[in-house]
């Protein structure tokens, strides 16, 4: 993916997550982590301290962290949001290649009836919002047509935790 690209999907994750789209410095950050700039760098393109500019790139990471379910760094940034940018699954002959914004899938229009019947389906998880991540997203590739092991190999998840997705 380009860097737009990936910007736009840190956006809509961070605005899934938390109701706000990432500002300026935020998307400065992560930009140039992708381009492999050093904070100080970064600084000084939005004229501010180092300092800040870190403070601000520790609290984005921290919460890339917590959204995608793994550590996040300025070491691993390019990888984690390539893996989850886009999920690609093999059916035998079938081939699902979705992109994914936090957990709404772009390549697939879902009904207003589809939506309810997943958000219903979440009860037995809890209600912390990595869990309702987890269960919109298992939902959707059983729409697909995924048994619980496949899509506990798909998202690298325990199967007893997506068998608990009634």
């Amino acid at each position: 993916m380009q860097v737009h690209e990936l910007l736009q999907f840190v956006d809509d994750a961070v605005y899934h997550k938390t109701g706000k789209h990432l500002n300026d410095l935020q998307r400065g950050v992560i930009e140039g982590t992708l381009k492999y700039q050093t904070y100080s760098d970064i600084a000084d393109a939005f004229h501010c301290s180092p300092g800040h500019a870190k403070d601000v790139g520790y609290e984005l990471l921290k919460l890339l962290s917590d959204i995608f379910d793994e550590p996040v760094d300025k070491g691993n940034l390019k990888s984690v949001l390539d893996r989850h940018s886009n999920i690609n699954l093999s059916l035998a002959d079938n081939t699902i290649n979705s992109k994914i914004i936090g957990c709404i899938t772009v390549s697939h229009k879902q009904t207003k009836t589809q939506a309810n019947k997943t958000n219903s389906n979440i009860s037995s998880f809890s209600k912390d919002s990595k869990d309702i991540v987890h269960a919109k997203k298992v939902e959707k590739l059983r729409q697909f047509g995924l048994n619980d092991e496949q899509i506990a190999e798909a998202l690298e998840l325990p199967l007893e935790i997506i068998q608990e997705v009634t």
